[in-house]
């Protein structure tokens, strides 16, 4: 088997406009002070793939235009809706408000693993910080929590790792 080359792929992938243009699905993400722009990069990346509905960068997590944002997103910024606020608690209120189900990705009392989660679309996932995780005022505010079972030492997964895994599956349980 030979794989596509970079130009083949880029013949068959939709362009810029046609992206935008197409439906979205009903899963948001908010982004508790996510340190890293790469982390952020990739996380536009994966919301491309899944074509969120909106992408809220919050706190100390960086925007665009940053190159070490635009490295590892390879353009997703430009085509995946996002919005910067300092304010994430009045997000959250506004999207509960709206019937958003609130889901956050955090070690909690009564985390479920992400795959045995059942969500009420539209639903947003909060993503924390890297060492802290979610705030308290926002674990506060949220309907469920979930995680990813860890068999080994490590009690997390790089955010932008965790982000993927839980989008995909939140994605394709959309389709049921």
């Amino acid at each position: 088997m030979k794989k596509l080359s970079h130009e083949e792929i880029l013949t068959i992938k939709p362009s810029i406009k046609e992206v935008k243009k197409k439906k979205r699905s009903p899963i948001y993400a908010l982004l508790d002070n996510v340190r890293s722009l790469y982390n952020v990069g990739a996380i536009f990346r994966t919301s491309d793939a899944i074509l969120l509905k909106k992408l809220y960068l919050c706190g100390i997590t960086g925007a665009p235009p940053r190159k070490e944002i635009s490295k590892t997103a390879l353009k997703a910024e430009e085509v995946v809706p996002w919005e910067y606020s300092d304010d994430a608690v009045n997000i959250i209120k506004k999207l509960k408000k709206q019937g958003v189900q609130i889901v956050a990705a955090e070690i909690a009392h009564d985390s479920k693993q992400y795959s045995e989660a059942v969500y009420k679309f539209p639903v947003c996932f909060i993503f924390g910080h890297e060492v802290y995780g979610i705030s308290d005022e926002l674990m506060d505010l949220v309907d469920i929590s979930v995680t990813v079972p860890m068999l080994g030492r490590a009690n997390s997964l790089n955010v932008a790792t965790c982000y993927g895994i839980i989008v995909y599956d939140a994605y394709e349980k959309t389709k049921r």
